[in-house]
């Protein structure tokens, strides 16, 4: 394995990663070494979105940053134009998107170049990602429970929402009527894991016109399914204005977390301006006055001794007046109501598009 300075892209501080294995999903690999790194550090995993590099879902989320104040180590797969035209990780495509095979196996296949050449720490090893990421990002969980102690899915779908290009546009509008249990297996299904279980940390926009936030609630029925938790949770509140739900295990320890963002559309949810500011606006880079970037790497215990002040504790409401809902009131599965930001339907419109031109591109979808 070697690594080599990242020549594309001005703004990116990422280097590349080469031979790394096999790499059957044809993916790059970036990462970023903090120039004072933690003994034993984390890794973080992190996948953009459609339309998005590494190095520029980077710079909008400010993972680096966080990286180089608390020594842990940043790993970017990058997906290629060859595989997919607008560079959307192929979530829906059965040769990607299961234990083993394609890019989810390439992603493995850096996690443990990663942990070889630098000396992480197996048991602290996250990946989170934004939609199409995010949809990466459940099927990781979800086909390598064992590697994870944790995961944050943004704006993505659950495990098992497609194997081809009809369902998968279907899905992000809609997920249908599952059951949890039915949720849970396909989890449980896609490997023989046997061990305790990732945690889990959910983000979705509630006016989100591209992806539906009924997908964060299928999302939250598998993995409570999985946890073998009930539907009501522990702790309920406002956050910034956003409702924030927790459901722990029985030491007390989180197991799952759930940020709907009130009316925030597609994409990840920063604070760019204040004390916690963390990351830069830029498109599906969307300022929502809190950050995620550092909620959840705060909830993975990635902060350290200096971050332990209450305005960062993902688990503390930090609001001059707070708002605690009761957990009888919020104990459905529903999605928050909000009312779409103005920048909704070019969103939509937007995003889709991008989607139906990489399909009929890469031939999965006809020109019509």
């Amino acid at each position: 394995m070697s690594v080599n300075p990242e020549n594309a892209g001005g703004h990116s501080r990422l280097k590349d990663l080469e031979n790394f294995g096999s790499n059957p999903g044809a993916l790059k690999a970036k990462i970023h070494i903090a120039a004072e790194v933690s003994k034993r550090p984390a890794l973080v995993v992190v996948l953009h979105g459609c339309t998005q590099t590494a190095g520029g879902y980077d710079r909008g989320s400010g993972w680096s940053t966080l990286a180089d104040e608390h020594g842990f180590l940043l790993l970017f797969p990058e997906q290629q134009r060859a595989n997919n035209p607008n560079l959307c990780f192929n979530w829906f495509s059965s040769a990607d998107n299961q234990r083993e095979r394609g890019e989810a196996l390439s992603i493995r296949q850096m996690i443990s170049a990663m942990v070889e050449t630098h000396d992480v720490d197996p048991s602290r090893i996250f990946v989170t990602g934004l939609s199409a990421g995010g949809a990466m990002t459940s099927i990781m969980l979800a086909c390598y429970p064992e590697v994870f102690a944790g995961g944050a899915i943004i704006a993505g779908l659950p495990h098992g929402s497609a194997s081809n290009v009809q369902q998968a546009l279907q899905a992000m509008r809609d997920p249908g009527t599952i059951s949890a249990k039915a949720l849970g297996d396909r989890v449980r299904e896609a490997s023989n894991h046997n061990g305790a279980w990732p945690s889990i940390s959910i983000w979705h926009g509630s006016a989100d016109p591209t992806v539906s936030v009924t997908n964060a609630d299928a999302i939250l029925a598998q993995w409570l399914c999985v946890h073998e938790l009930g539907n009501a949770p522990d702790r309920t509140q406002d956050i910034a204005g956003h409702r924030y739900r927790m459901w722990s295990a029985a030491s007390g320890r989180p197991l799952i977390e759930d940020y709907r963002i009130a009316n925030m559309g597609h994409g990840t949810p920063l604070a760019t301006t204040g004390a916690q500011a963390c990351g830069v606006a830029m498109p599906h880079m969307l300022e929502a006055g809190i950050s995620s970037t550092r909620r959840i790497a705060a909830s993975w215990g990635l902060l350290g001794e200096v971050k332990k002040d209450a305005s960062t504790h993902p688990f503390t409401h930090t609001q001059a007046e707070p708002s605690t809902l009761p957990a009888r009131r919020i104990s459905r599965l529903e999605p928050m109501s909000a009312t779409p930001s103005h920048a909704g339907a070019p969103a939509k419109a937007g995003v889709e598009k991008v989607i139906h031109d990489a399909l009929r591109a890469a031939g999965l979808m006809r020109s019509t």
